[in-house]
C-alpha cells in the first residue's frame, strides 16, 4: 500500500561519498579520474587501430571494437556524474534525468554481457571449425550478432525501466549510491515493490547466469578440442587466443554477479561501495590493458601506427 498525503519526488539526491572527508574525496577524485582517462584513451586506441590496420579486420577484432565502443558508452553514462559528486556532494538529478542514467546504463552494461558470449562464440567456432570459419563468421552475421546483443540490451533496459519508474517515490529521496540503479530505487518507492523484485531478479537471471551457461559450454567444447592437438607448443599457442577474452568474462561476471545475485540486504551502500566502484570504474579498465595490449597483434597494429618497428617476441 501507498503511503497517503506524501509529497511525490521530482529529483533524487545521491548519498554517494558524501560521508568522506573532504581531502578522501578529493584523493578518490584523482585516482578514478586517472583509471577514467586511461579507460577512454585506452578503448580509443583500440578502436582507432582496428580501424585503421587491415590486419586486425576479422571477426574477433570487430567485436572487440564494439566491445570498445560499448564500455565507452557505459562508462560516460556513470563515471562524470560521480567524479561531479566527490567534488560536490550534495549532487541532484532529476526524476527523468535518473530514468535516463539507468536506461543507458543497463542498455551497455547487458550489451557487453552478451558481447562477451558473441566473443567466446567466435573463439569457439575459430577453434572447433576452422575451415568453416569465414563462412559461418562472415560480415553479415557479425552485424547480426553485434545488433543482436544490442537487441537484448535496449528491451531488458526498457522493461527495468518502466517497471522502475511506474513506482511512486513518495517521501524518500536519498540515493544510497553515486548512480541511479535498480536496487536502491526500489527502495526508496512507497509502495509494495514484491513484482518489481521478481522482475529484477528474472532479468538478472537471464543476463548472467544464461550467458555464463552459452560462455561454460563454449569453453568446454574449445578445451576438450585444444587437449586434442598433438604438440604442446600447438596447445599453448591455441589457448592464448582465448586467455585474454577468458580473464575478462571471470572477473566481469565475477562483480556483476557479487552484485545483482547477492541476497538483498538492509545496509545497502555500507556493504556494496567497494564492488560497486570496482564494478563500474576497475573492470572497464581491464578491456583495454587485459584484453588487447596484452595481445601480440594488437600491439605490433599499434607499433605499425606509430611507425616504430616491430620486435618479435
Amino acid at each position: 500500500m501507498s503511503k497517503p498525503n506524501s509529497t511525490f519526488v521530482t529529483e533524487f539526491l545521491f548519498e554517494g561519498f558524501s560521508s568522506f572527508q573532504w581531502h578522501h574525496r578529493l584523493a578518490l577524485f584523482m585516482v578514478f579520474l586517472t583509471l577514467y582517462l586511461i579507460t577512454l584513451s585506452g578503448n580509443v586506441i583500440i578502436i582507432t587501430i582496428i580501424r585503421l590496420d587491415r590486419h586486425l579486420h576479422t571477426p574477433m577484432y570487430f567485436f572487440l571494437s564494439i566491445f570498445s565502443i560499448s564500455e565507452t558508452c557505459y562508462t560516460v553514462t556513470i563515471i562524470p556524474r560521480m567524479l561531479f559528486g566527490l567534488l560536490s556532494p550534495q549532487q541532484t538529478i532529476s526524476f527523468q534525468g535518473c530514468a535516463t542514467q539507468l536506461f543507458f546504463y543497463l542498455t551497455f552494461g547487458i550489451n557487453n554481457c552478451f558481447l562477451l558470449v558473441v566473443m567466446g562464440y567466435d573463439r569457439y567456432v575459430a577453434i572447433c571449425n576452422p575451415l568453416r570459419y569465414s563462412v559461418i563468421m562472415g560480415k553479415t552475421a557479425c552485424l547480426y550478432l553485434a545488433t543482436g546483443s544490442l537487441g537484448i540490451g535496449l528491451g531488458m533496459a526498457i522493461v527495468q525501466v518502466t517497471s522502475v519508474f511506474g513506482l511512486p517515490f513518495c517521501d524518500g529521496f536519498v540515493i544510497p549510491h553515486f548512480f541511479c540503479d535498480v536496487r536502491p530505487l526500489l527502495k526508496l518507492s512507497c509502495t509494495d515493490t514484491i513484482a518489481n523484485e521478481i522482475i529484477n531478479f528474472v532479468v538478472s537471471v537471464c543476463v548472467l547466469i544464461l550467458p555464463m551457461c552459452l560462455i561454460f559450454i563454449s569453453y568446454v567444447l574449445i578445451i576438450s578440442t585444444i587437449l586434442k592437438i598433438a604438440s604442446s607448443e600447438g596447445r599453448k599457442k591455441t589457448f592464448a587466443t582465448c586467455a585474454s577474452h577468458l580473464t575478462v568474462v571471470i572477473i566481469h561476471y565475477g562483480c556483476t554477479s557479487i552484485v545483482y545475485l547477492k541476497p538483498k540486504s538492509q545496509n545497502f551502500w555500507g556493504q556494496d561501495r567497494l564492488i560497486y566502484v570496482t564494478y563500474t570504474v576497475i573492470t572497464p579498465l581491464l578491456n583495454p590493458v587485459v584484453y588487447s595490449l596484452r595481445n601480440k597483434e594488437a600491439k605490433d597494429a599499434l607499433r605499425r601506427a606509430l611507425g616504430l618497428k616491430i620486435l618479435s617476441s
